[in-house]
C-alpha cells in the first residue's frame, strides 16, 4: 500500500468529509503518497490545500457512474497516479469509485459507511458489496448492523469491520467562543450538527420552554446549518425564547465552541457516530442523548452522561436538571468523559487500526 486516494465530491462541510480529512492528514504523516479528489468550490478542497495535500478536481452527481466519460476519466487518473487504495463515504461516490476501481485494478477499494439505515439490497448495490468492495469500514457495531441487515446473504460478517472515529487530543480549556460567553445568561447548553430532521433541533427548542417554564436559569446555543433553520426560528420565535435559543450557524472551531458550554445536548434520532459526542467528552462536558442507535456505544449511560429513552422530553429536562443543579456531578461525568474518550477514540490510534485492517485483510 502505497499511494492512496481519498474521493469526495461532496460539496458541503460535514462529518465525512472531517473524516476525510484527518484520514488523508495522518496517513499523509505516515509518509504515504495521499490525493484528495473532491470539489475544487468545496470546503474540503480548502482545507487539504492548507494542509499540503495533494489535489485533483472532481465533480460527481448521483448518476455520475453512469456517465461513460466521467467512468473513463476516473478510471485514467487511477490508473495514471498508479492508486493501490481508494476510499470513499457518500452513496455516489461509493458508486463511481467502487466501478472505476474495480475497472482500474485497484488493490483495495475502501468503503467507509457512516449511516446507521439499511443498504437496499437492489442489484447495483449487490454487485458493488459482493464484487467491487474489498474493504468495508463502518463507524459503528450499529451501523455495521445495518450494512447486513439487507446483504448478509451476499457478504460476510467477517468483511464489514467496525473501526470507531478518532479525534486528535486537545484538552486545552482556555479559548471560548465570544459569540456564547458573551450572550449568555446561567448555565450554558449546547448542541452541534446540521440542522436537519434527523438532528430533531425541534426537541430542543421543546426542551428549552419546559426549563424556561420551570423558571431553570440558562442560555441554549444551537451550532450549525441545514434545511431547517427558517422552521427552527419560527418556533424559537412562537415560543418567546429568543434570549434563551440562539441559532449560532456554522462554527468552524467546534473545539472552542465544547470549551464555552456546561452540557451538551444532543437530539438525533438515529447517527452512524456521534463525532461531536467525543468533542464533547474532549473537553469534559456531559452529554445528555437519546438512547438510539450508535450512541450506548459511545456514552457510557449514568457515567459519562445521560442516555433518554427516544424521545422522552420530560425526561430528558428532568437530566438537564439534574446536572444543572449538581456542578461537581458535571465535573465527574466529564472527567469520566475524558479519560472513555482516551481509551477509545484517539485519532492515531484509529489511523493505526485502519491501516493494519487494510494491510492484513483480503476479500476479493
Amino acid at each position: 500500500m502505497k499511494n492512496i486516494c481519498f474521493l469526495n465530491s461532496i460539496k458541503f462541510w460535514g462529518g465525512g468529509e472531517k473524516l476525510h480529512l484527518d484520514n488523508a492528514v495522518e496517513f499523509h504523516k505516515k509518509n504515504y503518497n495521499v490525493t484528495v479528489a473532491c470539489d475544487s468550490n468545496s470546503l474540503l478542497w480548502d482545507k487539504c490545500l492548507s494542509a499540503g495535500l495533494k489535489l485533483t478536481p472532481i465533480t460527481i452527481s448521483n448518476f455520475s457512474f453512469l456517465n461513460p466519460i466521467k467512468l473513463l476519466n476516473f478510471i485514467s487518473f487511477l490508473k495514471k497516479e498508479k492508486i493501490d487504495t481508494i476510499v470513499f463515504s457518500s452513496s455516489q461516490d461509493l458508486k463511481i469509485g467502487s466501478i472505476a476501481g474495480k475497472l482500474a485494478g485497484v488493490k483495495r477499494i475502501v468503503y467507509l459507511r457512516g449511516l446507521a439505515t439499511p443498504v437496499k439490497a437492489n442489484f447495483l448495490n449487490k454487485f458493488i458489496f459482493k464484487s467491487c468492495l474489498t474493504h468495508i469500514i463502518s463507524n459503528s457495531d450499529e451501523t455495521k448492523k445495518q450494512i447486513l441487515k439487507n446483504l448478509s446473504s451476499h457478504i460476510p460478517n467477517e468483511k464489514v469491520h467496525t473501526i470507531y472515529h478518532g479525534i486528535e487530543l486537545n484538552e486545552n480549556r482556555t479559548k471560548k467562543l465570544d459569540r456564547v460567553t458573551s450572550n449568555s445568561k446561567g448555565i450554558i447548553l449546547g448542541n452541534a450538527g446540521r440542522l436537519t430532521q434527523q438532528k430533531r433541533q425541534k426537541d430542543l427548542i421543546q426542551i428549552a420552554k419546559i426549563l424556561d417554564t420551570r423558571k431553570i436559569n440558562f442560555t441554549l446555543f444551537i451550532a450549525g446549518e441545514g434545511e431547517e433553520r427558517q422552521n427552527l426560528e419560527e418556533e424559537i420565535k412562537r415560543n418567546n425564547l429568543q434570549d434563551k435559543v440562539i441559532l449560532l450557524g456554522f462554527v468552524e472551531d467546534v473545539s472552542t465552541f465544547m470549551n464555552s458550554i456546561d452540557i451538551f445536548l444532543l437530539t438525533s434520532e438515529w447517527e452512524g457516530f456521534g463525532f461531536v459526542i467525543v468533542e464533547a467528552m474532549m473537553k469534559s462536558k456531559p452529554v445528555v442523548a437519546y438512547n438510539i442507535t450508535s450512541n450506548p456505544e459511545i456514552i457510557d449511560n449514568n457515567v459519562t452522561g445521560y442516555l433518554i429513552d427516544f424521545p422522552n422530553v420530560d425526561l430528558y429536562v428532568d437530566k438537564i436538571v439534574r446536572l444543572i443543579e449538581n456542578p461537581d456531578l458535571r465535573e465527574k461525568m466529564g472527567e469520566a468523559g475524558l479519560q472513555r474518550m482516551k481509551e477509545n477514540f484517539i485519532l492515531r490510534d484509529r489511523i493505526d487500526e485502519i491501516e493494519a485492517y487494510l494491510l492484513e485483510n483480503e476479500y476479493n
